[in-house]
């Protein structure tokens, strides 16, 4: 080193380097020497490189992966202290119509004074890239104020050589590499800080870190007039933990499992493919569109290639194949300024590798502006009409026939001469003679027999019953022709029957409409057999031959059918019936009308207490139903009266007591299984307990007589024979006469 001391003295001063340590990139990539900043020691740093794809899905300039779903203008990466006066800002929008997912549509690059947009117009399908300028079109490729821009077909590529700054946006995403010795440690936005340490990629504009960088993105909007509706969140955000990432992809058909196999398998040591998996198992489980799972798989590509891995990825796909332009080769891995027969070999080309349609091996494009591959650079070549032509080349322009005159270096043309259109018979029905262009040749016209089926003859055709007409036009023909098909019926009397419904044919058969096909008419067969009569009839019931025309007797009812706990009883017509030890049910077989029924009955029972009956006097009524006995109270007993004793006109002048028996004795007539014969018992109630006592009677003429009467003291049943009917006993006022 030398050191300015004084009066124009210089010390020169060794300078020892410190050895070499080797560092490991948080992002993946490989480490880098750069010189100090006395240009005089080296030491390994990380570049910078960021990278977005699919919906989106980012990976920080150190390495670090998230998600991100705004649908907003926002800070890609600023500059902290602007040095460079480089920014650049990413435009995302929502690209599925099922799911709230976004892809990026644009990249705006800000350097210096110049504002250069790469936008891609198609997100969904084949790319339609274009590179805007203060808002206008540029002529690509395009090199002035230190901005160079490029177009491979399947990407735009932006480069600020002095910066050694390479920014890339297609429809896989974009990518951004800065080197570290000119945006080390002074980069903020979604891209994260450059400095080789994932902890505080996620940064709030102010400096202040949260554990989301998803969260952070809200953070870092632009002012968008054509987003009005993009405004910083008022707060600072609240620590909420992220939900957990999904492992496997939704789809059974996905491509993800591609990253980790085989194909890719070269470039695993050198990229991880992890990150990129987890962003294409995303897209395979937010958005319904599976091309948008090619962007992970591009992207992992890409990075491959700027490691220096080569993979020919997409013909191990259905969806992700690369086309291109007729004279062009699709190739995974080209550099992005193709050689050219203008090339300045002054003039360093772009140290950027690419995919994209490049010439075929052997070629080279003839200028960057033609996009034509020769073989030679010594051709001469004119541009004409848009194209560009060899000398002496002839070809077509708005059907004239051009050559590209090499003495005049010009293109003279001349009408294109057509061949006489051939004569052509349009005799057929509907067909008319026209004259049109030439599908071989849009210059020249030529006859065609055109069909107008309204110069068809009208036809009217009815078919009958079970066909039904079609109309069809054959193959060569114009006209409509009529034809009638059979329908899938059975018909019978001009009338048409359904399969599996019964048709009225034969009397005594039973017809029905069959799925099987005539072969002389076409339509389904009536298949009859004759009818089964069922001679086999309910309980109750008897079959009857008929008399009359009919085909088959019936079951007529001849009794009525109790069922009682599963147990049938019939019963003719009149007949009533008991169930056995229930006497107090009946069933009885009634007609009504032509139907016999079995009507039903119950005896009610007056209420029964066996604590009122004497003893032994419990019995059954004669209905074979109810209890009958003798009640206490009712039982032979002695009753009190009082009455006058008249006898022979003399009466008592006072009542006397009489007492008498009255009450019901213990009567029956009942089977004995002893005697085997009825057998019967009677008993009466009467006095067996008497005295006599005597009153005095009064007579007309003043004389009192004496009178002696039974006075009854006690009664009971005594048995009596039953020879006689039992007669009634009827109470009444009894008096006595003297004899």
């Amino acid at each position: 080193m030398a050191r300015c001391i004084e009066n124009n003295t210089i010390e020169i001063i060794p300078y020892e380097c410190p050895p070499l340590q080797n560092i490991t990139c948080t992002n993946g990539k490989k480490p880098v020497l750069v010189y100090d900043e006395y240009y005089c020691c080296q030491y390994y740093t990380c570049d910078c490189v960021c990278e977005g794809w699919g919906d989106p899905h980012y990976i920080t300039f150190d390495g670090l992966f998230y998600s991100y779903q705004g649908n907003c203008t926002y800070v890609l990466m600023k500059e902290i202290l602007p040095i460079h006066n480089l920014e650049i800002y990413i435009d995302n929008v929502f690209c599925d119509p099922t799911e709230d997912v976004s892809c990026p549509r644009s990249i705006t690059v800000a350097y210096v004074s110049q504002v250069i947009t790469l936008i891609n117009h198609n997100l969904i399908g084949t790319a339609q890239l274009e590179a805007l300028k203060n808002g206008k079109s540029l002529n690509l490729p395009y090199s002035q104020q230190g901005v160079k821009i490029v177009n491979s077909g399947l990407n735009l590529i932006l480069e600020i050589p002095r910066l050694k700054v390479v920014i890339t946006f297609g429809i896989t995403g974009f990518s951004v590499t800065l080197p570290f010795q000119y945006f080390g440690k002074n980069t903020q936005g979604h891209c994260g800080t450059c400095n080789n340490n994932q902890a505080d990629d996620c940064m709030l504009p102010g400096g202040k870190l949260v554990e989301s960088c998803a969260v952070m993105a809200d953070y870092w909007p632009v002012e968008d007039p054509y987003k009005p509706n993009c405004p910083t969140p008022p707060a600072l955000p609240t620590s909420a933990p992220e939900p957990p990432p999904t492992l496997a992809p939704c789809k059974p058909d996905s491509m993800c499992d591609l990253l980790k196999s085989s194909v890719f398998a070269e470039c695993h040591p050198f990229v991880s493919p992890e990150n990129f998996y987890r962003g294409c198992v995303f897209d395979s489980c937010h958005v319904s569109n599976p091309i948008v799972e090619c962007t992970s798989l591009q992207t992992y590509a890409a990075a491959c290639a700027q490691a220096g891995v080569c993979i020919y990825w997409r013909n191990h796909t259905t969806l992700c194949t690369g086309e291109c332009p007729s004279g062009k080769v699709y190739k995974p891995c080209g550099p992005v300024e193709q050689p050219t027969c203008e090339d300045n070999p002054s003039e360093p080309p772009m140290n950027y590798t690419t995919e994209g349609c490049f010439c075929p091996d052997g070629m080279k494009l003839f200028n960057q502006e033609s996009g034509i591959c020769v073989e030679k650079c010594g051709e001469q070549i004119i541009q004409c009409c848009g194209l560009f032509f060899q000398f002496n080349e002839r070809f077509e322009y708005k059907c004239q026939d051009c050559i590209c005159e090499e003495s005049t270096k010009t293109v003279s043309c001349k009408p294109k001469v057509c061949p006489p259109p051939a004569t052509t018979n349009c005799s057929a029905p509907g067909f008319v003679l026209v004259n049109q262009t030439s599908p071989s040749d849009p210059c020249c016209s030529t006859y065609v027999c055109q069909c107008q089926a309204n110069t068809c003859p009208v036809t009217n055709m009815n078919c009958p019953a079970g066909y039904k007409p079609v109309v069809s036009v054959p193959v060569g023909k114009c006209c409509p022709e009529h034809t009638c098909e059979p329908k899938r019926v059975c018909v019978h009397r001009e009338t048409e029957y359904q399969p599996g419904s019964s048709v009225p044919v034969i009397a005594c058969q039973d017809c029905t409409c069959s799925n099987e096909i005539d072969p002389k008419s076409g339509l389904l067969k009536i298949i009859c057999v004759f009818q089964q009569c069922k001679e086999s009839c309910e309980l109750g019931y008897e079959y009857v031959e008929s008399d009359s025309d009919e085909c088959c007797g019936k079951c007529v009812q001849t009794h009525c059918v109790v069922n009682i706990n599963g147990t049938k009883q019939l019963l003719t017509q009149g007949e009533t019936w008991s169930p056995p030890g229930n006497k107090c049910e009946h069933y009885t077989c009634v007609k009504n009308g032509e139907t016999l029924t079995a009507s039903h009955s119950q005896t009610v029972c007056p209420p029964f207490q066996e604590s009122n009956c004497q003893p032994d006097t419990i019995q059954t009524a004669a209905n074979g139903c109810c209890k009958i006995c003798v009640e206490k109270e009712k039982g032979c007993k002695l009753m009190s009266m009082k009455t006058h004793i008249t006898v022979n006109g003399c009466q008592s002048a006072q009542e006397v007591d009489m007492p008498y028996c009255e009450g019901s004795c213990n009567t029956y007539t009942m089977y004995s299984e002893a005697a085997a014969a009825m057998e019967h018992s009677c008993s009466c109630c009467k006095e067996i307990n008497f005295s006599n006592r005597t009153a005095d009677l009064v007579c007309l003429n003043g004389d009192t007589v004496p009178y002696t009467y039974m006075y009854v003291e006690q009664c009971g049943c005594t048995s009596t024979d039953c020879i006689r009917a039992a007669r009634h006993h009827v109470r009444r006022k009894r008096s006595f006469t003297l004899l």
